[in-house]
């Protein structure tokens, strides 16, 4: 077979040739001679595009058999409350075999305790190890009796008595607390006896008042242990500071009331509580999943009227008095009942479509009046998890009523629609400070982003966030093309960052306002204000999304929403402004909830965060029931 080389020195002899006008041997040479060698070529094109085409099918099969590891969010946990020990009472006591003997005094009372040990009964007592170990170390070095002088209850220790029996008001199981106060009456025939009494209710006394206190501030779950969404500072009242104030405040029961939440909020809620219990009330439960238009028929509409009956406003009874009047009980949905239920979703801030859905069933079925209860035990428990106070200026949104609220000394001052996150992006639960306001923002993609959503379409497209208005930058902080990178190489960890540049299209809208946290949260504005319209607004990557994000940054800048306008307006790219004062955020989640005028609503528990509570509640009530005594 001729190599390549000499046919190409051939070609090049036979063109070398001067033309001549008709054909001849030679120029017949070179015709074979072009052809020869063109078709080679052409073989070699073919061959080179299949072993193109082969690897590129490879590249994509190993691409597929190895797929991008998703950025998934944080997990709930299997609660585990804190485990409990049996002890004697005088296993607490300090030992005077092992010390030698306490030391002699002339304190009466410090006698009288060293006396009453040789008495000491092996009666148990359950209660948590911290607990233990800090009356332990109490007693071991104040040998005295706390809640008894001579061989009587002192009216100290019955004012906590009777605190504690109250827990129940808080939403607090009460016999996780209460104990038996000794009668002031007793046999002088049997000293012995009534000493080791008085013993028995001094430890009992000490550790229930001290597991009080702990929970009366702190609540009776610790909510980092539910989930990855809940973050909330630790310590909390730790046991040995707790049996300290109780043994040197003069009033131990005011000292138990100050641990209490101040919130206005806590009170109303207690309120409610205290008058759901004496209720007897008719219930109207509507179906779960009822879903009906006009022309349709449904056998819950007798339950729907009756709903519609009880909660429309005035007005609306009387406009449709005619319709109310008409109805027979029958099931069949007319265009009189859409437009009452039409009026029924403009009183309730719904979507007036007329359609009886999820969301207006669940304003006009009852709460279960126990499911109420339960809800109203959890907000508490829930606010017990934060500060004492919100603060004379705080920001509260309450993720179940997508609400984003500002308060001054109290009072309401702002109220708007919020977009929290979705339920696989859920928005965490925490507080935290709001420092500063951002004006024309950047908005910085966030790695679950960038894995989870962009990640594919690089694959398929790398320059597409060039062209879809974002910036690349590498590790060193120097823009790139996203065209230049090759994506397949990187998964969860990248060295790139992307960021969305300012603009109308820009996902954080013209404002956002910050609030430093480890969970990348903030509160924002948002091109796509259609979505503030929907009544189900669980839609974010996990942000807060504002109805009226620059009135917020006014508010918490103390400035007017002329000034944040003028500051948008005045373009030139982001900028930054740090409020006057920090503000306190609650970023919180409460399925029962006062509204401004004190009456409380009740909102859908759209993470199942109430299921995972009422859990670890039921854990924890069971794991001190089983072994109380």
């Amino acid at each position: 077979m001729i190599s390549r080389n000499i046919l190409k020195l051939c070609l090049t002899a036979a063109i070398a040739v001067p033309a001549v006008p008709v054909m001849t041997v030679t120029s017949q040479a070179q015709v074979q001679l072009h052809e020869l060698l063109f078709g080679i070529n052409r073989r070699d094109d073919r061959r080179r595009q299949r072993e193109t085409r082969e690897r590129e099918v490879q590249q994509v099969q190993r691409r597929a058999a190895a797929p991008v590891k998703r950025v998934t969010g944080p997990r709930y946990y299997s609660y585990q409350p804190a485990a409990l020990t049996t002890v004697t009472v005088a296993s607490l006591l300090p030992d005077t075999v092992e010390a030698g003997g306490l030391e002699p005094s002339l304190d009466f009372e410090a006698t009288r305790f060293a006396e009453a040990i040789r008495l000491a009964p092996d009666t148990s007592i359950a209660m948590e190890k911290a607990v233990a170990d800090a009356l332990k170390a109490h007693y071991a070095e104040n040998p005295k009796f706390i809640w008894s002088r001579g061989s009587s209850v002192t009216e100290h220790a019955k004012a906590v008595a009777a605190l504690l029996e109250k827990a129940g008001d808080h939403g607090l199981e009460a016999s996780e607390y209460s104990v038996a106060v000794p009668r002031d009456g007793w046999s002088m025939d049997d000293p012995a006896g009534r000493t080791a009494d008085m013993l028995s209710f001094e430890m009992k006394m000490s550790a229930r008042a001290v597991r009080y206190a702990m929970d009366i501030k702190d609540g009776a779950v610790i909510p980092d242990k539910l989930s990855g969404y809940h973050d909330f500072p630790l310590p909390r009242l730790a046991a040995d500071k707790a049996i300290g104030i109780l043994s040197r405040t003069a009033d131990p029961a005011a000292w138990l009331q100050t641990l209490e939440p101040r919130q206005p909020e806590y009170a109303e809620l207690k309120a409610e509580l205290a008058d759901l219990r004496t209720q007897d009330v008719e219930e109207i439960v509507i179906p779960d999943g009822t879903f009906v238009k006009v022309g349709q028929t449904e056998e819950a509409l007798p339950l729907i009227m009756k709903a519609l009956r009880k909660r429309v406003s005035e007005e609306a009874r009387t406009k449709h008095a005619a319709t109310f009047a008409e109805y027979l009980g029958g099931d069949e949905y007319t265009h009189e009942i859409a437009e009452l239920v039409q009026d029924f979703q403009r009183e309730n801030g719904l979507v007036p479509d007329g359609i009886v859905g999820r969301n207006t069933v669940s304003h006009l079925s009852d709460v279960g009046h126990a499911s109420k209860i339960e809800r109203i035990e959890m907000a508490l428990e829930r606010l017990r998890w934060h500060p004492e106070e919100f603060g004379a200026r705080h920001v509260l949104i309450n993720q179940p009523a997508f609400r984003a609220s500002y308060f001054e000394n109290d009072e309401t001052k702002l109220s708007m629609r919020a977009i929290i996150g979705k339920k696989s992006n859920q928005t965490s639960f925490f507080f935290d400070e709001v420092e500063r306001v951002v004006y024309n923002p950047y908005w910085g993609v966030p790695q679950s982003i960038i894995v989870n959503e962009m990640l594919p379409k690089l694959h398929r497209d790398p320059s597409y966030l060039d062209r879809a208005g974002y910036e690349v930058t590498n590790a060193s902080g120097r823009r790139v093309s996203s065209a230049s990178v090759n994506w397949w190489n990187y998964s969860t960890s990248r060295p790139y960052s992307v960021r969305q540049k300012p603009g109308p299209s820009n996902a954080l809208g013209k404002v956002k306002i910050l609030f430093p946290n480890k969970h990348a949260i903030y509160m924002h504005d948002t091109p796509s204000r259609n979505l503030f319209e929907r009544d189900m607004r669980a839609l974010s990557h996990g942000c807060v999304r504002l109805q009226q994000p620059q009135a917020m940054a006014a508010a918490v800048l103390g400035k007017t929403e002329d000034y944040v306008h003028g500051r948008i307006a005045a373009g030139g790219g982001e900028k930054a402004e740090e409020v006057p004062e920090k503000i306190p955020v609650f970023i919180s989640y409460y399925t029962a909830w006062p509204n401004e005028a004190g009456e409380v609503e009740y909102f859908t528990d759209i993470y199942d965060r109430d299921v995972h509570l009422e859990r670890a509640l039921k854990a924890v009530h069971e794991s001190r029931g089983s072994v109380d005594s």
